[in-house]
This record gives structure tokens, C-alpha cells and sequence, in this order.
């Protein structure tokens, strides 16, 4: 039986780890953290949106961030202080703008893909994780936010996705409990919501039914291979331990880039800041007044999820400041404002605030597939997507590991789908 590394456990490392026991292999998940699911995928927006699928890589973006730069409370932050790798991200951004289109098509077709065998796996492991099958609506406060919506639904139609336009009116019985204004919105049914921190820790625990070995609290100190086998050094406490594995995948988030470094691989990852509140709604009038339906607020680029009955999870805003993961109060209060404003009858007295780095590639697309060493291979960077696009990823990756590695003891059905990109 091959062994196989897995570094990160994360929602990639765990459903990758998943999907490679499922096919045979000896497989080895290692994760600083003492648990599985404790950084990116602790605390996020709680989406499975193929509906969000728009790839930021367009000059509008790049508009905003300029307009945004002196906000402190803007959707969209930019540290102005240079660094190298800012830099290059920047550049490969920019020269990914002329595929935008193709690339937006290939992310909405990938999470579609990706909810199938995420319901799947839920199903057959018995994972309890909130899901609502709600749909996601999407909110425009003007028109030509609505209309650059609908030039979005026309790509995300070729990719497989149907979501319709909604009046004011619609929105409303799609959602009684939002309050304001709007010009219109699209819905998508087919979307869904879930806590990933409950998902991730419910895949680790079939990981290990499995027979994967979950080392946790291990700091990765060095990752190497000699093209034929790759090496895993830990350290844990004052001790450090070296491992020897067929192959390697890795799966560590905004860490990746300093491991493929490592490796003789590029992956330029850069870590982009996301935050979060999850609003406890302990009486009956918040828990009536907070809404079951997902919601994107184009403008405000805030997303929200109802986790079970007493939770409400506002989850948004993009912060280009290295890896810093400071929680500002003067990023978290718009998430309370907005709340306040779209929901007021819900109480704010209980929130918690979050921050997570997502792993940002410059093209908005994951990397995933094999490095230049013929025994490591990237499952990574999913940027905001990585829930909803981890599934099928993973999938991904344990095919082409299982072409690459020989047979296993069980087959899986053969890929289809590869990543463009820029």
C-alpha cells in the first residue's frame, strides 16, 4: 500500500486525506493546530455558493480598491506598504484579467461538480453540519450593480448554473425578515449554507475511521523529496521527527507557498483577510427576526448563513495586509452595522468575531495537480471558495495521485475536469 502525506487540515487537507483513503492509499494528515479545522476553515461566510463563483480578476476590482484604499472600514483594504511578493501577486493578477470570463465559467462549473460529492460524503459519513438547502439570494442596492449581476448570470449559465432575476417584491417572499431597499436581486436555489468548522471535524473523524493517521499539534519544520519519495520534519514541543512517504499533498493554505518553496515548486499564494461574526440569537424574537435564506450583499461583499436555529453568521470584507491576523474592531464593526441595518430586529448583544487568511492564487483558481517533483502534489489556494470547491478538488487530486502512484486496492471513477488558468 503507497503512503501518502497530507499537510494541512484544513477543509483541502481533510476532504484531500478523505478522498485518497477512499481510494486505497496509507495516508498521514498532519496539522499544526490540535484540531482539524481551527484556522481558514474555523469561522468563514458558511456558503456552498457556486452562485459566487465570479472570479474578482476584473478592472472593477481593481476601481474599488483604488477608491477603498484610505477607508478603514471599507469591503475592499489594501495595506500600500510594497513587499516583493505583493508585488508579483499583483502582476500575475493584472495578467489574469484578460481571462476572466473563462475563468469565472470554470469555477462555477467546478462547484457545481463539488456539491454533489460533498452531499455524498456528508450522507454516507453521517455528518451533522447545519446544512440549509435554501438557495442564496443575491442583493443590489442600485442598477448598475443589478446589471453587471446579470452579465455574471449569463457566465455562470455556460458554466451549468441556473439563478434568476428577483424584484424587490420577490426578494421579500424569498426573505420577509430582510428590511431596506433594493433594486432587485438574483436567486439561486441550488446553492446551499453549513458550518465548515462541523463538516471539516466530521470528515476528520471519518478520516480516522478510515485509517488515516491525524498527527495534530505537529509544526511542520522542513518538507523535501528526492523525486522518489518526500520527507515530512516535524517539530513537537522540543522534539523534531522525520518521516519518509511515497508521495506528498499539499494542502496548507496561505503556508503552501513557503513549502512549495521548499520543494522547487511556485505557488504564489498570497493571504488575503477575511472576517467574521457569528451573532447568538439566545431569545425568540432575534431567532424570528434572523433569516433562513443566504444572502450576498454585492455592495457591503458581505455574506450571511443561518447555522441551526440559535446562529447567524456574517462573513466578508477582503484585507491585503500580509499575514497579519489581528481581529480590527474597525473591520468587524460594519459586519454589526450591517446586521443592525438588514436585520434590526435581531439582537447584537452576543457576537464573536473571527479573522482567516484565505489562499489566494492570482487567477482565482486553486492549484491542484502535480509539482515538478514526480512524488508531490497541490490541492490549494482556494481563495474564498475553498468550501465550496473543495470536494471535487480533492477528487481531483486523488485521481491524478492514483495515476501517478499506480493501482490501489480500489478504483475510482476517472477525472473529468481540469483547472484553467491564466
Amino acid at each position: 500500500m503507497k503512503t501518502i502525506a497530507v499537510i494541512g487540515g484544513g477543509i483541502t487537507g481533510v476532504t484531500t486525506a478523505y478522498a485518497l483513503a477512499r481510494r486505497g492509499f496509507s495516508v498521514t494528515l498532519f496539522e499544526k493546530q490540535r484540531y482539524a479545522a481551527m484556522e481558514t476553515s474555523f469561522a468563514n461566510g458558511g456558503q456552498l455558493s457556486a452562485s459566487n463563483a465570479e472570479v474578482w480578476t476584473h478592472w472593477s476590482t481593481i476601481l474599488k480598491g483604488l477608491k477603498w484604499m484610505l477607508k478603514s472600514d471599507a469591503p475592499l483594504l489594501l495595506n500600500p506598504k510594497p513587499s516583493w511578493h505583493k508585488i508579483s501577486w499583483f502582476c500575475q493578477f493584472l495578467a489574469a484579467i484578460p481571462h476572466y470570463e473563462k475563468n469565472t465559467v470554470e469555477t462555477a462549473r467546478l462547484a457545481i461538480a463539488a456539491r454533489e460529492h460533498l452531499f455524498t460524503w456528508a450522507e454516507r459519513e453521517g455528518i451533522d453540519f447545519d446544512l440549509k438547502k435554501q438557495g442564496i439570494l443575491h442583493i443590489y442596492r442600485d442598477q448598475a450593480g443589478f446589471e453587471h449581476a446579470g452579465r455574471v448570470s449569463q457566465l455562470l449559465a455556460k458554466g451549468g448554473l441556473e439563478r434568476r432575476a428577483v424584484t424587490p417584491d420577490e426578494m421579500h417572499a424569498i426573505e420577509p425578515t430582510l428590511s431596506g431597499k433594493f433594486y432587485g436581486g438574483y436567486f439561486t436555489e441550488s446553492d446551499s449554507t453549513g458550518d465548515i468548522h462541523k463538516f471539516t471535524s466530521g470528515l476528520a473523524a471519518a478520516c480516522e475511521r478510515l485509517g488515516v493517521q491525524c498527527r495534530y499539534d505537529q509544526e511542520i519544520v522542513a518538507v523535501d523529496s528526492n523525486g522518489k519519495q518526500a520527507s515530512v520534519t516535524v517539530r513537537q514541543g522540543a522534539e523534531t521527527a522525520t518521516s519518509t512517504f511515497d508521495a506528498m499533498v499539499v494542502c496548507a493554505g496561505t503556508a503552501s507557498r513557503a513549502l512549495a518553496s521548499q520543494l522547487g515548486d511556485s505557488v504564489n499564494i498570497y493571504p488575503v483577510k477575511g472576517y467574521s461574526i457569528t451573532v447568538n440569537l439566545p431569545d425568540a424574537a432575534s431567532r424570528a427576526a434572523a433569516p433562513v435564506v443566504s444572502l450576498l450583499d454585492d455592495e457591503t461583499k458581505l455574506v450571511t448563513s443561518r447555522l441551526g436555529d440559535d446562529r447567524f453568521r456574517v462573513a466578508g470584507t477582503a484585507e491585503f495586509n500580509g499575514y497579519n491576523k489581528d481581529i480590527r474592531a474597525d473591520r468587524i464593526r460594519p459586519l454589526i452595522e450591517w446586521v443592525q441595518q438588514c436585520f434590526p430586529g435581531v439582537s447584537t448583544r452576543s457576537v464573536v468575531p473571527w479573522a482567516g487568511l484565505r489562499p489566494m492564487m492570482p487567477d482565482m483558481l486553486p492549484r491542484v495537480g502535480r509539482g515538478n517533483k514526480p512524488c508531490v502534489f497541490y490541492n490549494t489556494g482556494h481563495g474564498h471558495l475553498g468550501w465550496t470547491l473543495s470536494a471535487i478538488t480533492a477528487d481531483m487530486v486523488g485521481d491524478v495521485v492514483l495515476q501517478s502512484m499506480g493501482s490501489t486496492s480500489r478504483q475510482p471513477r476517472p477525472a473529468t475536469l481540469t483547472t484553467a488558468r491564466a
